[in-house]
């Protein structure tokens, strides 16, 4: 619902229509606490049964159980609100004050922490409860900014909603929300088959590699969140060719930050994992190698994801990657059945990942006018020299070196290298004078700071 807002937010700024983007606000906020009410009311109606001889909790505590639960829909309701919100900031690319508000939200989870430690009364209640308290703090920080900073922050028009955009906005949103249950539902369902045929070791195995890939996820992610409102924003202003090629921009930055700490973690996953972990659990290794190929791969065409999202014509592109990517769960099956190993279900994840990003490509080419052949010169042939050369640095480093805390070495070749060919081979030249620019921006602002 987040990255729905903040699309069409982010689509009538590129347009410069303020009167939309009102409607756009006010409209979602009431789609917000209409999704918000209901789903409070289900999970009270729900409770009803719940603690009714459904969960077995002692009879002492179905007490404290009960207002935990009301504690927990209390949260998932200002949570819920606070979408909005945080659609407006980032459609305005204020990453600043969401920052803010996520390090003030985890001062206070700490200070929970640092209290239920103190404490001698109920820990559970109390947590609870302050749980329910920083989701209305994270809220009305996040409310009272944006309706003081930006104008589209109007509620005037908040109970008369559009009920054609609403209907727009709540297809959008559903069709979003497929794509993520599908991604979501091929993680998971992977493990249940693993633990299945192999039980829980196996299944820690996967668990460890999907926090890796996660961790190191991290900033690419947080690249795409920035360039994302400029894709919507040039898709609004009617400029496809910059959306376009600020989302070939996303593809390849995004590729060459996760390639930076992944490869080298892949080439040194044994030894880290051992400095982690101490004991690593078996099949670790190469789950969480395998994780890490499947999540590069995924982003050789990552930008493309935000293109389609911009025109809104998303509908086919999620029935069609969405199930690819359940269309591993049968095949996993169907391997471990046969008696294959363990990773036999990764190596099928990786390739899935490839046929999903040929599909981005197939789509965006036919609901985006996307050029193929550019992108591929433009991005996947620019990206192959500076991969290459981050593979074969570490693969030097790992095969002729062995001694203690070598990952630190690794790490430090590969950054160097890597960044000199990213430099030299990787970037069009449009985009190394867009470098250039921002290192002299960071040397002007560092001077204005020391002074």
């Amino acid at each position: 619902m987040s990255i729905s807002t903040q699309r069409y937010l982010s689509y009538n700024q590129g347009r410069k229509d303020l009167s939309k983007q009102q409607e756009v606000f006010s409209n979602s906020l009431f789609l917000h606490m209409a999704i918000g009410t209901f789903i409070v009311i289900i999970l009270e109606i729900a409770g009803l049964f719940l603690f009714d001889g459904f969960l077995n909790i002692p009879a002492d505590r179905i007490s404290t159980a009960k207002s935990i639960y009301h504690f927990m829909s209390f949260t998932v309701l200002f949570t819920i609100l606070a979408v909005p919100f945080n659609g407006v900031l980032s459609s305005n690319e204020n990453m600043l004050w969401i920052a803010i508000v996520n390090i003030i939200q985890t001062l206070l989870k700490f200070a929970i922490a640092l209290l239920l430690y103190i404490i001698a009364y109920d820990k559970l209640l109390i947590y609870g409860f302050l749980t329910a308290i920083i989701a209305v703090i994270t809220f009305a920080l996040f409310a009272v900014y944006c309706l003081k900073k930006y104008p589209e922050c109007n509620l005037k028009g908040l109970f008369n909603p559009n009920i054609s955009f609403l209907k727009d906005i709540g297809s959008f949103a559903g069709w979003n929300l497929f794509g993520s249950l599908c991604s979501l539902g091929r993680t998971q369902g992977l493990a249940l088959i693993l633990n299945l045929f192999f039980g829980t070791v196996v299944n820690a195995a996967y668990g460890i590699a999907n926090q890796v890939g996660a961790q190191l996820l991290f900033f690419s992610n947080t690249m795409l969140k920035a360039l994302n409102p400029q894709i919507m924003k040039s898709e609004g202003a009617g400029d496809r060719k910059r959306m376009l090629r600020l989302s070939m921009i996303a593809s390849k930055f995004g590729l060459f930050l996760l390639s930076f700490f992944a490869i080298p973690v892949i080439f040194e996953m044994d030894s880290i994992l051992k400095v982690w972990l101490g004991n690593v659990p078996e099949y670790t290794i190469i789950f969480c190698q395998l994780v890490l190929i499947a999540s590069l791969t995924n982003q050789l065409t990552i930008g493309l994801q935000s293109a389609l999202q911009a025109t809104g014509k998303i509908k086919v592109y999620q029935i069609l990657v969405g199930g690819i990517l359940l269309l591993n769960l049968p095949i996993a099956y169907f391997l471990l059945k046969g008696g294959m190993e363990p990773y036999a279900v990764l190596i099928s994840y990786v390739v899935i990942e490839f046929l999903a990003c040929s599909l981005r490509l197939f789509v965006a080419n036919k609901m985006a006018n996307l050029n193929i052949k550019e992108y591929l010169n433009n991005v996947i042939l620019k990206e192959i020299i500076p991969i290459s050369t981050i593979i074969l640095t570490c693969y030097l480093t790992t095969h002729f070196l062995d001694f203690n805390y070598r990952f630190l070495f690794t790490g430090i070749c590969s950054a160097i290298t890597f960044s000199l060919t990213i430099y030299g081979f990787g970037l069009l030249d449009q985009e190394k004078q867009m470098l250039k620019q921002l290192f002299q921006k960071l040397l002007i602002k560092s001077k204005i700071i020391a002074a």
